[in-house]
């Protein structure tokens, strides 16, 4: 008698923990494809706007160099694939920024001018950091006319080797990938800008 009363409470709990399992699966895959979601990416966002960006290139592996750029991937923005870091050869200026962030939107239009005047002679990567509305970020990149390949690092890969307090910050790396020179705040100035694009890279214009 014990054991028929057993039963049919058991194939109960073995229903219910089907149904739990399936509802968790469920979650996961929500999870996965949530908007604005900027995880590993080797073909193209999917955040709206996104292809209004400039492409992320294709880089050449290489082997870090001392007093390089640290040895981490990030996603694109926009459309294009991964880039490493430790890849990146200059000269280049890298921007650190969030759209969240009142001083990265100060310094915006140096940079977007920056770009028009150097045109090929320095390159220019904006990193989205620590930003959780790819959407904005997105938004932002555009309305500042920031013409040149942004990354995300959501994660906070960078803190460390680039010591980020917060954005923004901009690193000047040279044409051997030897990381020159690290501004830490927003640039009082285009003068300013271009004066270390100068001074650290050795590019005039």
């Amino acid at each position: 008698m014990t054991q028929r009363r057993l039963r049919p409470p058991v194939r109960r709990y073995a229903v219910l923990a089907v149904v739990v399992l399936a509802l968790l699966a469920g979650c996961g895959d929500q999870k996965a494809a949530a908007p604005g979601a900027t995880g590993g990416n080797t073909g193209g966002s999917k955040v709206a706007g996104a292809d209004k960006l400039v492409a992320c290139p294709s880089t050449k592996s290489r082997p870090p160099v001392t007093n390089g750029l640290p040895d981490i991937s990030l996603p694109c923005l926009g459309n294009g694939p991964d880039t490493r870091l430790a890849d990146l050869r200059g000269p280049l200026v890298i921007n650190v920024w969030a759209q969240w962030c009142p001083p990265c939107r100060q310094e915006s239009p140096y940079l977007a001018d920056l770009q028009k005047k150097a045109g090929a002679k320095v390159k220019l990567i904006g990193i989205d950091y620590d930003d959780p509305r790819a959407d904005e970020a997105v938004k932002f990149a555009v309305e500042q006319k920031l013409d040149y390949p942004h990354l995300v690092d959501q994660d906070k890969q960078a803190r460390v080797p680039f010591k980020i307090g917060g954005p923004p910050l901009t690193a000047f790396v040279d044409k051997d990938g030897a990381l020159v020179h690290i501004h830490y705040g927003a640039f009082s100035s285009q003068q300013e800008l271009d004066q270390l694009v100068k001074d650290k890279l050795g590019v005039t214009w």
